[in-house]
C-alpha cells in the first residue's frame, strides 16, 4: 500500500491531512525534522512527503536538503506545506528538490490532487527504469533474435513517448491535441529536411527518425509544475514565469533518472533530452535555459521550437484568441534570423500548407 510521511508538528493539520489521505494511503507522522528523517529512511520507503516548513528543531529546506542528500531517500517526492506564500520561498523549495507546494489551511480536496499527480509521475518513471533495465537483460540474453527484439523496441519506445507525452498533456486543460499535432509537425520538416542531399550528412537516418519520435516529450517537465502556475487563468507574473521555465530543466533530469544505465550517449536519451531542454532557446540567444545562441542550439531543438510556437499561435488560450494559419506564418517568418533558424523557417514556408492540414485536421475538437 503507498505510504505517505508527514513531517508537521501542527495538531490541527495533521488530522486534517490524515482524515483526507487515511481512505487511500497509509501514512507515517513526525512532529519533528529529525524523527522525519528517520521513518523515511524505514523499509518499505514512503512513496511521498508532505513538509512543513517550520518544525521544532530544524525548517523544511533543511529536512529536504537532507533527503534529497541521502541516496536511500533522494528520489522521494517532496511536496512543502506552508502558510508562506512569498515567491522567493516557493523557488527555494523547488530548487532544493521539491515537486511542489500547498499553501496552508490545507484544502484537503486540492491536497490529494497534488499527492496523486506527484504519484502517477514517480511511478511513471519507476516503470520506465524498470522497463529499460527488463529490456537491456532481454537483448544480452537473446542475441539471436535481436533483429525481431529490435522492432519491439521501437514499438515500446514509441508507445512509452507517447503516454509519458500524454501524462503531462493531462496536467494542461487547455492543450488538447498539441502533442499529436507537433508530432506531425515536426515529422513534416524532417521528411522535406531527408530530401536535401547536404542535410543527410547531419545525422544518422535513425537520428533523424528520433527526432519527430520524441516530440511528444518536449513539455513531460510540466508534470513538476504547481497547479496554481501551470493551470494559472492569465499571464504568468515574473516570479511565476522562472518557476515554469524550469519544466525544460525538470523534464530533461526526469528523462535522465529513468535511464538507470546511465548511457547519455544513447541517441534516444541525448535527441530526446536535446529537445526537452532546448526548445525555448532562441537563434539570437535570448531564450531559455541557458541563453544558447544560433548553430549551439541543438538541432532537434530547432525543429520542435518552430513546431512549438506556431501551435501556440494558432490555439485558443484564456489570454487570447486562436490566430488564422497566415497570421501565424506571419510571425514565424518575422522571427527568421530572431527567434527561430533561417534555414528552418524557410523550410517551413515551403511546408506551411501541410501544418494548415495537420491543424485542421487534428483540432482541439477533434478526439485525441
Amino acid at each position: 500500500m503507498t505510504t505517505i510521511l508527514l513531517i508537521d508538528d501542527d495538531p490541527a493539520t495533521l488530522e486534517v491531512i490524515n482524515e483526507c489521505l487515511l481512505p487511500h494511503f497509509r501514512t507515517r507522522i513526525a512532529t519533528r525534522g529529525g524523527k522525519g528523517l528517520e521513518l523515511a529512511q524505514l523499509s518499505p520507503a514512503p512513496d511521498l512527503v508532505l513538509l512543513d516548513l517550520e518544525l521544532p528543531d530544524m525548517n523544511g529546506y533543511q529536512v529536504c536538503s537532507a533527503l534529497k542528500r541521502d541516496t536511500r531517500t533522494a528520489e522521494i517526492p517532496v511536496i512543502f506545506l506552508s502558510s508562506h506564500t512569498d515567491m522567493a520561498d516557493i523557488i527555494r523549495g523547488l530548487e532544493l528538490g521539491a515537486v511542489d507546494y500547498v499553501p496552508k489551511p490545507v484544502a484537503p480536496p486540492i491536497l490529494l490532487a497534488r499527492v496523486r499527480t506527484q504519484l502517477r509521475l514517480r511511478q511513471a518513471q519507476i516503470y520506465l527504469a524498470d522497463r529499460n533495465l527488463h529490456l537491456e537483460s532481454l537483448v544480452r540474453e537473446r542475441t539471436h533474435a535481436l533483429e525481431a527484439r529490435t522492432l519491439d523496441l521501437q514499438r515500446n519506445q514509441e508507445l512509452t513517448i507517447v503516454t509519458l507525452g500524454a501524462i503531462a498533456e493531462t496536467r494542461d486543460n487547455e492543450t488538447g491535441n498539441h502533442i499529436r499535432r507537433t508530432r506531425a509537425y515536426v515529422r513534416t520538416l524532417v521528411e522535406y529536411l531527408l530530401q536535401q542531399p547536404a542535410q543527410l550528412e547531419r545525422m544518422s537516418i535513425e537520428e533523424w527518425e528520433l527526432i519527430w519520435k520524441c516530440a511528444p516529450l518536449h513539455d513531460i517537465g510540466k508534470v513538476g509544475i504547481p497547479d496554481q502556475i501551470l493551470l494559472k487563468e492569465g499571464p504568468l507574473d515574473v516570479g511565476e514565469f522562472e518557476i515554469m521555465k524550469r519544466h525544460t530543466t525538470l523534464g530533461r533530469d526526469a528523462l535522465r533518472a529513468a535511464e538507470c544505465g546511465g548511457d547519455t550517449q544513447h541517441p534516444f536519451l541525448r535527441i530526446a533530452s536535446e529537445i526537452i531542454y532546448s526548445h525555448h532557446e532562441r537563434w539570437n540567444g535570448k531564450g531559455y535555459p541557458e541563453g544558447l545562441r544560433g548553430e549551439d542550439i541543438p538541432f532537434a531543438a530547432r525543429l520542435m521550437a518552430i513546431a512549438d510556437v506556431y501551435d501556440a499561435l494558432i490555439s485558443k488560450r484564456v489570454y487570447k484568441p486562436a490566430l488564422p494559419h497566415h497570421k501565424a506564418v506571419e510571425i514565424i517568418v518575422q522571427g527568421r534570423g530572431e527567434q527561430f533558424d533561417p534555414l528552418i523557417v524557410d523550410c517551413f514556408l515551403v511546408c506551411a500548407d501541410t501544418f494548415d492540414t495537420i491543424a485542421t485536421g487534428n483540432s482541439d475538437n477533434a478526439p485525441p
